[in-house]
């Protein structure tokens, strides 16, 4: 849906432009979506995620007129702060990080609303002040007890947060008079087992459908724009299928190494860090089956039938590689091998690369393979899901009229740069009949002259209103690792394949697609 222009007051709409063109026209034709009043809780919100996702995306909510005027931004952390030092690192956070301009008149109206309770998640005293401090807000800004919670803390702290929760009774929607919602990072567990304990942790203490679970992947603008791109063209939906799919590439690539993260990720990993959570569900959005509405049940019923119909390959030896990178050359700068970054251990196992081809065994999809990979300190960074379609079964064309021509593609890009690529066979002009490739672009930014909303912009503002459209489930998070699990297992032990920093991955990973008379295509 078309977002109303920064500085747009909620109930004014502006009016059209003088082209009207649609694409260009920023008019909302129904009113923005718009919190009833409420308070955020952020735990954790000096930490990284805090300063460079939370505080910013809720400056451009602001900005936007997209928040109640009483918002209530309320902080817990453990440091011997008051609501003046907050409000600094949150200013200075949404200056250097927010993506709407800044202005003095809506940042004034965001920090009159912002509190801090410092203390450490095991202290009692601390949580039963900030029970009082939160009832108090309720009771001063009129919001009627409505209230999110933002677990921004490491998953380890999530029992004792949600203990404390439970303790002081913040969690409850009867006892506090309105709603009470929690939401949750990635990773939701290392494993089925942990995934499990973890879920029924959060469900004890709140209610099933006020958990939101975020995959920061899924509130990308065109993530969401496959529904569309599905449902709304009748153009795609008749092919989109074994019919006329060869295979389809889903690959998340990233030219920054572990940044300071060895902590956690050399005790992740690849496979669990984005393969379990951003591309399967990339998966399941791809290739669900219409639902019968757009709400958030008919798409999670759909979604988890595709994660259920996932299939693994019988040859895991050839058909799942995991990789680890050397020292290498990366936009003209030498870059240390994985194993030689600080605080990671020399004999390291861990993987940076992943890649694996999965069957989804529906009507629909038997027989096509989906090859999904994932690494870091590759060629540059992207996000794309490629759909190959199989070749014309007859050309009436010499063979050395068409030797340039490939597969028809359509790529869908997540990130840098949002939009759709169409491949297919055109004339070079010319007296001789040849055919080669050519490539039609849709740029988001271009088509509609502003740039997309971040990810946690959306999310959080989801989250305020109660739409669980875009955030998975127990069962999607479960059903995800049963099919990680036994990839772990078998990767358990065995020493990841190498490839130099600056490469597209291991030798390996293009000999999986060689196997199939493939090849991983070139961003």
């Amino acid at each position: 849906m078309p977002e109303a222009p920064a500085a747009t007051p909620p109930t004014q709409l502006p009016g059209r432009t003088a082209h009207g063109n649609p694409l260009r026209d920023a008019t909302d034709r129904r009113l923005p979506r718009v919190p009833e009043p409420c308070a955020l809780v952020v735990f954790g919100v000096t930490g990284d995620l805090s300063r460079k996702k939370l505080l910013p995306a809720i400056y451009d909510l602001a900005n936007r007129g997209l928040l109640p005027t009483d918002f209530v931004l309320l902080g817990f952390a453990r440091r011997d702060w008051g609501d003046g030092d907050f409000e600094s690192l949150a200013r200075k956070s949404a200056q250097e990080h927010a993506r709407t301009p800044w202005s003095e008149e809506v940042w004034s109206r965001v920090c009159n609303n912002i509190r801090f309770v410092p203390g450490a998640f095991d202290d009692d005293e601390a949580f039963d002040t900030l029970k009082e401090t939160l009832d108090d807000l309720c009771a001063t800004h009129g919001i009627r007890g409505n209230a999110a919670f933002y677990l921004s803390i490491p998953p380890s702290m999530f029992p004792i947060v949600l203990k404390q929760m439970e303790r002081t009774g913040m969690a409850s929607n009867e006892l506090n008079g309105g709603w009470r919602r929690v939401v949750v990072e990635k990773p939701f567990g290392h494993n089925l087992e942990s995934a499990l304990e973890l879920n029924k942790l959060v469900d004890d203490v709140f209610t099933a459908e006020d958990v939101f679970r975020i995959d920061h992947y899924l509130g990308k603008e065109t993530v969401q724009n496959i529904l569309a791109l599905r449902f709304a063209n009748q153009l795609f939906e008749p092919i989109w299928n074994s019919n006329y799919v060869d295979s389809v590439q889903i690959t998340m690539a990233e030219d920054v190494g572990i940044a300071g993260r060895a902590g956690f990720y050399d005790a992740t990993g690849a496979a669990r860090d984005v393969l379990q959570n951003h591309l399967l569900q990339l998966l399941a959005l791809f290739a669900i089956e219409e639902p019968v509405e757009f709400s958030p049940e008919s798409i999670q019923i759909e979604k988890i039938k595709v994660l259920r119909a996932i299939s693994l390959p019988a040859d895991l030896e050839s058909y799942a590689i995991r990789g680890q990178y050397d020292q290498g050359w990366l936009a003209g700068e030498r870059v240390l091998a994985y194993r030689a970054e600080k605080d990671v251990p020399a004999d390291s196992k861990t993987e940076s690369y992943a890649a694996v081809r999965l069957g989804i065994e529906t009507r629909r999809w038997a027989g096509v393979p989906f090859y999904l990979r994932t690494g870091k300190r590759l060629p540059r960074r992207v996000t794309e899901i490629a759909i190959m379609f199989k070749k014309a079964p007859h050309l009436p064309f010499s063979r050395t009229d068409t030797q340039e021509l490939g597969h028809n593609q359509l790529v869908v890009r997540v990130q840098p740069d949002e939009g759709l690529t169409l491949k297919f066979g055109s004339k070079v002009p010319g007296s001789a009949m040849e055919v080669r490739d050519v490539a039609m672009d849709f740029l988001y930014g271009e088509a509609f002259t502003e740039s997309s909303p971040e990810a946690y912009e959306r999310l959080i503002l989801d989250v305020l209103i109660g739409d669980a459209t875009l955030f998975p489930r127990n069962s999607e998070v479960e059903a995800s690792w049963r099919v990680i699990d036994p990839l772990e297992a078998f990767w358990e032990g065995q020493q990841p394949c190498l490839y130099r920093a600056g490469e597209w991955g291991p030798k390996e990973a293009d000999e999986m697609l060689a196997r199939d008379g493939r090849a991983w295509r070139r961003p």
